[in-house]
């Protein structure tokens, strides 16, 4: 054989190795999706690029994200990702209270603290956080990736509010959650269960006086602008949780898991930078914005009045959850007083 044809044999099956690499590569990576219930720029947003970042950056799989609007509200990403449609989703517990009772365990009213570093030591280190919830999502069909906190909880109304007996008659927007329809019964209002396409529409006509997010939530979504008196009630902060379906999951080869598990682990420090000093910026905006706009922030004695109606949303806790609700509730405080403390 002369050289030459030597020469075009071997590029042949060069070439046909090649074809054959690319194939086993295109076979082997894969295009992720993922849903998330913000807008562009949001905490779940910068999180999911974060997560992103991270994937595509070590790996030869992609990541499409879907933001609020985009497949449907809360409920709908979730049941597509129960059916496989999603591989990832990120609900907070105010919506996944329906499906998962014990996660309503958030929106007891001064379970949490509001000092930030607290908070963060909390989800790092709780017994509670790290190894009770990811059971109970795992009994759902998810595999629990992530729990992080958003941010201190605002209730805007139609005007300033400093006591429970002045949230009377008031309709209050909530989740579609029954716990935190129990708290704001507690404080004194009208809980309105509402989807969130249409809490704005909602508060310019009236229909409701009021509701509770993130100081950032509030500005992006420009609620001020249809209830601009903001009310700091110290009463807890947001939260909410990343995971994956888990027959995709578990399919994943260990490497992918470990790919996963990592992004993750990624995505959550990058957030805890990200939410740092973002409600001041947040309530600075809104305040450049509108001149129409108050801030109230309740004293030791007014918060005190809230807290003293905290037992009975507790109690309503366990009602719902049973033995397994309420020796979680006594991890997550066993969890607190730890973080606390130090």
């Amino acid at each position: 054989m002369s050289s030459t044809r030597k020469f075009r044999k071997l590029a042949g099956i060069s070439a046909l190795a090649f074809a054959g690499l690319t194939a086993a590569n295109a076979v082997n990576a894969a295009n992720w999706r993922y849903a998330h219930e913000e807008y562009e720029g949001d905490v779940q947003d910068v999180f999911a690029y974060k997560f992103k970042a991270y994937i595509e950056e070590n790996s030869d799989h992609t990541l499409q994200i879907y933001r609020f609007g985009e497949l449907g509200e809360s409920d709908d990403i979730m049941e597509q990702t129960q059916a496989g449609i999603l591989n990832f989703v990120n609900q907070s517990p105010g919506f996944t209270g329906s499906l998962i009772p014990e996660a309503q365990i958030f929106f007891i009213p001064y379970l949490m603290p509001t000092d930030m570093n607290t908070v963060i030591k909390f989800f790092r280190e709780s017994e509670a956080i790290n190894e009770d919830f990811p059971e109970l999502y795992s009994e759902k069909g998810l595999e629990l990736l992530k729990m992080y906190p958003e941010g201190e909880m605002v209730v805007t109304v139609d005007e300033p509010v400093t006591s429970p007996e002045e949230f009377s008659n008031k309709k209050i927007r909530v989740m579609t959650n029954p716990l935190l329809s129990e708290t704001y019964s507690a404080f004194g209002a009208t809980p309105t269960p509402l989807p969130w396409g249409e809490v704005y529409g909602a508060l310019q006509t009236n229909m409701i006086q009021g509701q509770e997010n993130p100081i950032f939530w509030i500005e992006s979504g420009g609620l001020y602008e249809v209830s601009p008196n903001l009310i700091f009630t110290g009463h807890g902060w947001f939260t909410t949780a990343m995971m994956a379906n888990q027959d995709f999951y578990n399919g994943l080869s260990d490497e992918d898991k470990k790919l996963v598990q990592d992004a993750a682990d990624f995505a959550f420090e990058e957030i805890i930078v990200h939410i740092d000093g973002l409600a001041d910026k947040a309530l600075e905006k809104i305040q450049a914005n509108s001149d129409e706009v108050t801030v109230t922030r309740l004293n030791d004695e007014q918060i005190e009045a809230f807290r003293a109606r905290a037992p009975q949303v507790e109690e309503k806790f366990i009602e719902m959850t049973g033995e397994d609700g309420a020796e979680l509730l006594e991890q997550f405080k066993e969890d607190l007083k730890d973080v606390q403390k130090d």
